[in-house]
Order: structure tokens, then sequence, then C-alpha cells
């Protein structure tokens, strides 16, 4: 009798997935609104960047501290904290818009402090799917992970920016009840089995904190593939000007800019869910670096079109590409790691991988400002496509991987 040799995914990864999905609809579509919120406010470029920078901060300063947490702790109820600061943030949020603001130092601390909460929640849900996955599943349930993240990346622009319409502070209470959803599904995922962290004395704790660090550093890998999504998205951080690219330089309003931020959760989605059925198995580090290139001459024709359809296609494209080396990364890193030093390691890689979006963000606020709206997404392709250039040359090891199984923690 012949049997499907494709193993199942479990229960407990399908609600963890679903939680995703309402977590990621509520955070992309609550900092797109934001976006939004303080163009209308100040019609300031550098506004913008300063959202990234408090974005960045929390999650950078405090990277050492969450991963030693997510590794010493029940990563379920990290996550479900975590999750729950979120959504109190969001209601300081919908309280404060409602009252019309005309400072906004208000928002940019409550950015700040919902940011704070990310920090905690990034390791222990990047962890938590791997915990769970069974053996030869794990590529399968990186990519519906990220479906799923994507699936929030597509509904919450769009439907917040409905929402914007109709209210402006509206949006933020939606957040604070989908946050709420993804926190109550966290309930019914089981326990995963793995082996948690256990220092012995205060000095050990703080001396591990930094583990994470100096294993990604002396894995040449793992060092070359984070630090290339470093750079390369520092340099094309544009998700941050939308709101000034829709109104300048295509002419729309918050429904149009809604559809911009959605048309990268649309490209990430697509590509995400074709990688769920067919996963990428071999040439992955050449392709890793080949998709940041894509990503980058994207970028550069980005910058050059004044047609809101051809903008919409050229983010799907870029969206796409980086989906790919995405995918490449999310699974290339958890197997290459020592399931106890997960939480560390993935701490700090959220450093160099999630918060170097809010890096960029900022980057592209500061140039900007300096050569305007045109030249600031020019300088972020064209440095984006010369970090290619570089990483091709100085990571050889990175560039030669053929499939995951060759990364293998061991």
């Amino acid at each position: 009798m012949n049997h499907s040799s494709t193993p199942k995914i479990p229960f407990g990864i399908s609600v963890l997935i679903v939680s995703g999905f309402f977590a990621a609809l509520s955070q992309i579509g609550q900092i797109t609104i934001i976006g939004k919120q303080v163009w209308d406010m100040t019609g300031n470029e550098l506004d913008l960047g300063l959202i990234g920078v408090a974005e960045f901060l929390p999650v950078a300063l405090l990277a050492p501290i969450t991963g030693s947490i997510a590794d010493r702790f029940d990563r379920r109820r990290v996550l479900a904290i975590a999750l729950s600061g979120e959504a109190i943030v969001s209601i300081f949020l919908f309280s404060y818009i409602r009252t019309e603001p005309t400072s906004l130092k208000p928002i940019f601390a409550l950015v700040l402090l919902f940011s704070v909460f990310r920090s905690f929640a990034v390791p222990a849900n990047r962890a938590l799917p791997i915990d769970l996955a069974p053996p030869g599943t794990v590529e399968r349930v990186v990519a519906l992970k990220s479906v799923s993240f994507l699936g929030g990346a597509v509904a919450g622009p769009l439907i917040f920016s409905f929402l914007f319409v109709a209210d402006i502070a509206l949006p933020y209470l939606v957040a604070a009840i989908g946050l709420s959803i993804g926190i109550v599904l966290l309930t019914l995922v089981p326990k995963p089995p793995v082996i948690q962290y256990k220092p012995t004395g205060t000095k050990e704790v703080v001396k591990d904190a930094f583990e994470g660090l100096r294993f990604i550093r002396r894995t040449p890998i793992l060092f070359g593939a984070i630090s290339l999504d470093l750079f390369a998205v520092l340099f094309g951080g544009i998700i941050a000007l939308l709101p000034a690219i829709a109104e300048e330089r295509l002419g729309v309003g918050a429904v149009g800019l809604g559809w911009l931020r959605a048309s990268v959760g649309i490209g990430a989605g697509i590509t995400m869910l074709s990688l769920s059925f067919r996963p990428l198995k071999r040439n992955v580090g050449r392709r890793l670096i080949q998709m940041v290139g894509i990503f980058g001459i994207a970028t550069i024709a980005l910058a050059m079109t004044r047609s809101f359809t051809v903008a919409f296609v050229l983010i799907f494209v870029a969206a796409s590409a980086d989906a790919v080396s995405m995918f490449i990364r999310a699974s290339l890193v958890p197997l290459a790691t020592p399931e106890q030093m997960r939480g560390r390691v993935l701490a700090v890689e959220s450093v160099f991988i999630g918060a170097s979006n809010e890096l960029g963000a900022a980057e592209s606020g500061v140039t900007a400002a300096l050569f305007g709206l045109v030249g600031a997404i020019l300088f972020g392709g064209v440095g984006t496509l010369l970090v290619v250039v570089l990483w091709w040359r100085l990571f050889p090891t990175l560039r030669s991987v053929d499939r995951f199984e060759d990364i293998r923690a061991t």
C-alpha cells in the first residue's frame, strides 16, 4: 500500500500560523496608517524616517535580553505577553488619535513602546514554528508561516486604509482586536518538546545573552546571509516613503497608498505560497544573493516612474524577490543553530533582518530630506546593487551553499 511521503503539518502549527496572520494584519496595517497620519500632519519625509528609528531602537538594544528570555521560558507565553503589550499600545494610540492631535511626540513615544513589546515577540515567534515542526517539514512550515504573515501584510493595509477614510482613529481599535484574537489562538498551541536554556548564575546570564552574536560571527554562512540583508535593506528601505511616493509621485490618496503597501504582501505572499508547495532545494546560496540584486533593480526602476500601475508592479516584483531571499534565510538560520540557542541567535538576527527594515526607513527619510524623494530611492537601489557585488566576492562559502541539508546544525 502506498502512503504519501509528505508529512502532515500538526494542528498546533496550523493554529500558530493563523495566530500569526491576525498579528501581522494588525501590526502592518497599523504602521501603514501611522505613516499616513504622520505625513498628513507634517508632509515631511524626515518624520517618516523617524518612525523607523522609533521601531528600530528597542529591537536593536534589547536583542541580547529578549533572545535569552525566549530561550529560558515557554516561548508561547513570551509571545502571548508581548502581543498583549502591543494590543494595549494600540488602545492608547486609538485614544490619542481621537483627540485630533497636532503633536507627533506621543505618536513616536507609543511607536517606541510598541516596538519594545515587539522585540520580545520576534525571537519567540521565529523559533516556535521550528520547535514544533516534525522532521522533514521545516521548509514547508517556514513557507506557510511566511504566507500567513504576508497574508496579514496584504489584508492589513487594505482594510486599515478604508477604516482610516471612515474614521482616522478606527484602525488602531481594530489593531487591538486583531492582536487579541492572535493571543487567544496561542492558548491552543501545545508546548514544544525543546531543550530550554538554564543559566547557572547572573554572570552566566549576561555572558550567554551575547552568545547568539558570537555564534553568528564565527559561522560564515550565517554571518554572510544575515549581514547581506542588513546592508541591502538599509539601502533599499523605501516602504517608509510610500506615503510620500503615493502623493507626490503618483497622485493617489489613502486607498491608493493601501494598495501600494498591500502589493508588498501580494507579491511576497504568492511567492511564499508557491514555495510552500515546491520549496527551493538547490543553489540556495546563489539564489539568495541574486534575489537581493533583483530587489535593487526594481527599486531603481521605481524611482523613475510616475505611473501607479507600473509602481504597483515594481513593488510586487521587489517583494517577490525579497520573499525568496527571506524564505532562504528563514530556513537556513534555524537549521544552522542548536535548538537551545535559537532564541538568542534569532533575537540577534531580528536586529539584522527585522529591524533593518526600520533602520532602512530611517535612512530613506534622511536621504529624502537631503537629496529629494527620487534621489533617495535611486540611492537605495544603487546601494543595494553594490552590496550584492561585494557579498558575492566576500562570502564564497555562502555563495557555494547548494542544499539546506548542507548547513544543518550538528
